[in-house]
């Protein structure tokens, strides 16, 4: 029986000893089919963890948004086959808030084996350093860009935030943070707790998470950094 390993990437510019425990690198040595998001960063990351076999001799397919479902059983062919594989994000956890993941079901409903890997999470490490609550939380991708449809969004999702205790987390455009943080500032009430968290797990990394009316003024400087954003209405 086959395995897919859901291989972990770093968040930003890192060693391998940063995002991949030494046990893990010497599993995946043997590797030599992936499916990536992009396959020049994958080639990037490969290259640090000494694979066994030469990088230009490896199979590389790539899975993303634009990718048709039909094209599914083709990538997944290489596991069927009887190789083992490893299924790479552009960043972070793959197969979580990732295309990754319709591949991940048709792995289990083959009857191979999937062995996630553990690595950097952006949203479990925003969650974490939040001090919301972390046994009920949801995470939405990215909110409306319209102003009146992003305002009226953010209520709703305070107002399940305060009616249901849970943490809701959500993620901008980069370039577009700035204007994000301060729609928040301006739409959510004094006493919800805001948390942003940027560059995680980076030498850069700025988390601050205040109620509203605690936020510090001027707030950092957002401006085309990876970030998750995280609100809590609750208890």
């Amino acid at each position: 029986m086959s395995t897919l390993f859901l291989i972990p990437t770093p968040l930003g510019e890192q060693d391998v000893a940063h995002w991949m425990l030494p046990a893990q690198a010497e599993r995946l040595r043997p590797l030599t089919h992936f499916v990536v998001e992009a396959a020049k960063t994958a080639r990037k990351h490969l290259k640090q963890l000494a694979l066994n076999t030469p990088l230009q001799q490896l199979q590389l397919a790539e899975l993303n948004e634009h990718t048709p479902e039909r094209e599914l059983d083709a990538l997944l062919a290489p596991l069927d086959a009887g190789h083992d594989m490893g299924l790479m994000s552009e960043a972070g956890c793959p197969a979580v808030a990732d295309p990754g993941a319709a591949l991940v079901r048709l792995a289990h409903a083959r009857g191979h084996v999937v062995e996630p890997l553990i690595g950097p999470s952006s949203l479990l490490l925003a969650l974490m350093a939040s001090g919301a609550n972390g046994q009920r939380f949801a995470f939405h991708g990215y909110l409306p860009v319209a102003e009146n449809e992003r305002i009226a969004a953010l209520r709703k999702l305070e107002q399940e935030s305060r009616e249901r205790d849970c943490a809701q987390l959500f993620i901008e455009t980069p370039y577009r943070n700035q204007q994000m943080l301060t729609v928040l500032r301006q739409t959510l009430k004094p006493a919800t707790l805001l948390t942003v968290a940027c560059d995680l797990t980076l030498p850069t990394q700025t988390i601050i998470s205040r109620r509203v009316k605690d936020w510090p003024t001027p707030g950092p400087d957002l401006h085309k950094r990876p970030a998750i954003f995280l609100l809590y209405a609750g208890k």
